[in-house]
């Protein structure tokens, strides 16, 4: 397997530049308490966070779609600062075996507690051609990671940047090309969930409380989850769905970036309630059940924020 080493360093002006104020508001109605006053400004297009070394915050940060100019950055209670970079289009990103893995377009990154990065799968490593790697997730027994692959994602919009309505022509156009493979930390690659038409451009991966795998299918708007061993839509559309997560009492969450808007959806009767909406986009939310939240970017507007769960 390739292996490419990059040392993030930072002299005293870089690291300067990257410190970010935090903004003191807290979004209305939240209830959970933390050191860290939530939202927060990130950088230019963040995607994903997640709770890393030191329990501190780590989230993945796109910038200007320029090659290498992608980040990951730390937010703790001492600030935020750039932890590592030089990665274009870094996405979904988890903290497993005592590093931080993420996707990039066609390849899988590692990075250490000391920001160094490594590519850990490249796109040759794959059993099937992917095109553009998005949401990932550990899998249930902590020997690896989950990653979709969002197949062909030109073919969802039109001229406006809207996804095509469902009983339009073009929507019968968007090809079946989405997968989610399994990665093991040893670097084997397979398939967990092949292309299927429920799922056309999946996008959000989550691991449900008997371990099987939850997909958000961004064009269609499918919450999928097994049911009798198939992945079967739960009740409601939820166009272009994010990030998908089930809680320890069974409610599931998922979040849409084209509506601005995060559910929470009864694990019972499969009925939803809006946790927030109104955002300028909902990326790929941290699920931190102990302190009663989601940790959501809005990746237009350049923030974390902290969003309430029990409602």
């Amino acid at each position: 397997m390739k292996k490419v080493s990059i040392l993030t360093k930072f002299g005293l002006n870089q690291i300067t530049r990257y410190i970010l104020p935090i903004t003191m508001v807290l979004i209305s109605g939240c209830t959970s308490q933390s050191d860290i006053p939530f939202p927060v400004e990130v950088g230019v297009k963040p995607e994903s966070v997640t709770k890393g070394f030191a329990g501190n915050y780590y989230v993945t940060v796109m910038n200007g779609g320029e090659e290498g100019d992608g980040e990951v950055v730390e937010i703790s209670t001492s600030g935020i600062k750039v932890f590592a970079e030089g990665f274009n289009e870094p996405k979904g990103i988890v903290h497993l075996d005592d590093h931080l893995y993420f996707s990039d377009l066609t390849r899988i990154w590692k990075v250490d507690k000391d920001g160094n990065a490594t590519i850990f799968i490249d796109k040759e490593d794959f059993p099937e051609e992917v095109l553009y790697l998005n949401d990932v997730a550990v899998d249930a027994e902590n020997n690896g990671i989950y990653v979709t692959d969002m197949g062909a994602t030109k073919y969802m919009r039109d001229e406006n940047n809207e996804l095509w309505p469902l009983d339009s022509e073009k929507a019968k156009l968007v090809p079946q090309f989405g997968r989610i493979y399994h990665l093991a930390l040893d670097g084997q690659v397979s398939i967990a969930q092949d292309t299927s038409p429920l799922m056309l451009n999946p996008n959000g991966v989550g691991v449900d409380n008997n371990g099987d795998i939850m997909v958000g299918a961004f064009f269609l708007g499918n919450f999928l989850v097994k049911k009798d061993g198939e992945l079967t839509p739960l009740k409601g559309l939820f166009r272009g769905a994010d990030a998908v997560e089930q809680d320890s009492k069974g409610n599931y969450y998922v979040s849409s970036w084209a509506a601005g808007t995060v559910w929470k959806i009864d694990g019972k009767t499969e009925e939803s309630t809006v946790l927030i909406d109104g955002l300028q986009s909902a990326a790929d939310f941290y699920l931190e059940e102990d302190k009663g939240r989601l940790l959501l970017p809005d990746m237009l507007a350049g923030k974390v924020y902290e969003v309430d769960i029990n409602r």
